[in-house]
């Protein structure tokens, strides 16, 4: 049986997909209603909120629009 390499994830990553989450909850969207405003494909906002997407910045803005708030608010300290 092979080894499995465990990788840790990001802590921004994990930070900023807590904050995209949370953010979404408290609008009532789903995942699919999210891509939907940010106009990407769900996976994308599931490989987020799992943290195991690093957004580029042109995401990070179209996420917050879609989220209406605004971008500095969905970065980590």
């Amino acid at each position: 049986m092979a080894d499995r390499i465990s990788k840790k994830k990001n802590p921004i990553l994990v930070e900023f997909a807590k904050i995209v989450r949370l953010r979404r909850y408290e609008l009532g969207l789903t995942q699919e209603e999210l891509a939907e405003r940010a106009d990407c494909h769900v996976n994308y906002i599931g490989g987020i909120e799992r943290a195991e997407r690093n957004a580029s910045i042109t995401s990070i803005i179209a996420l917050a629009r879609a989220l209406d708030i605004s971008p500095k608010n969905l970065l980590p300290d």
